[in-house]
């Protein structure tokens, strides 16, 4: 509701909201609702696939649709002019700069996948407490380590951004890893032997670890591309900013410019 409130405040202050951008959003909220009450959210308690696959796409996949769906600019659009500034000072605030960066994201996706490789997942899977606060904290996390990426009020030199290229290239090949253990392991890492009371389709403890090692290795490098993306679409905002402001230089400065670039290789 909120967000449509202010599409509209957008278009009245002249500036059309992208139809796509609307589009995403909703979007995200139809993944969410199925997740939360589809077959995934009905049985995450008590198959581990279930668990996995409803984790990995609140993390990954609701908020990239939520990313690209730019929640942020369009409050600086149409929103209120006291949250709007708000939003002002919080992109820019240190924080913020830390978790907009690629380097940052793999290593929490890293850190948060790891712990279904310890006896810790099977308490957290079989917790209400725990199935609660993952649907509310799990998304925002994920929204708060990509929005950054794709809004853009934050802004990176280029050297930064090749560095962050050439790192999210090998940390993001890093998030794979608990799947792949999940699935070539040989005995239940979780320590929950017992087989889930169900229907007869219920998979035995392992064969489940298995499933939730195939899913989660497949959404983990699936969900590779956004990032990549956010990466390619900050670079080109960051190399038509650097060329705007070379362009701004009178001769004088450029010359200038020059001679203290040669002098310092030299």
């Amino acid at each position: 509701m909120t967000y449509g409130w202010w599409v509209v405040g957008a278009h009245r202050r002249g500036a059309p909201w992208p139809w796509w951008r609307t589009l995403s959003f909703a979007g995200a909220l139809v993944l969410f609702g199925i997740l939360q009450f589809g077959i995934v959210g009905v049985y995450d308690q008590t198959l581990r696939w279930a668990f996995v696959l409803r984790l990995s796409l609140l993390f990954f996949a609701v908020p990239t649709f939520a990313a690209f769906a730019a929640p942020v600019t369009l409050l600086r659009t149409g929103g209120p002019d006291r949250l709007a500034r708000g939003a002002s000072v919080l992109m820019g605030s240190r924080p913020v700069r830390v978790l907009g960066n690629a380097i940052v994201s793999p290593l929490v996706a890293l850190a948060l996948f790891c712990l279904l490789l310890t006896p810790l997942s099977a308490a957290i899977r079989t917790s209400s407490v725990w199935a609660i606060a993952i649907t509310v904290l799990v998304p925002v996390l994920g929204f708060g380590l990509l929005a950054p990426l794709s809004e853009p009020g934050v802004l990176r030199s280029s050297t930064f951004v090749t560095a962050e290229f050439l790192l999210a290239f090998v940390e993001l090949m890093l998030d794979a890893i608990p799947g792949i253990v999940l699935r070539i392991t040989d005995h239940v890492l979780d320590g929950a032997t017992r087989m889930a009371v169900g229907p007869g389709w219920f998979p035995s403890p392992l064969r489940d670890q298995h499933l939730a090692g195939d899913l989660l290795w497949f959404i983990a490098e699936v969900a590779d591309i956004p990032v990549l993306i956010s990466l390619f679409v900050r670079w080109q905002r960051t190399d038509r900013r650097e060329a705007r402001a070379v362009d701004a230089l009178s001769d004088e400065e450029m010359e200038a410019l020059t001679r203290a670039h040669l002098s310092r290789r030299g």
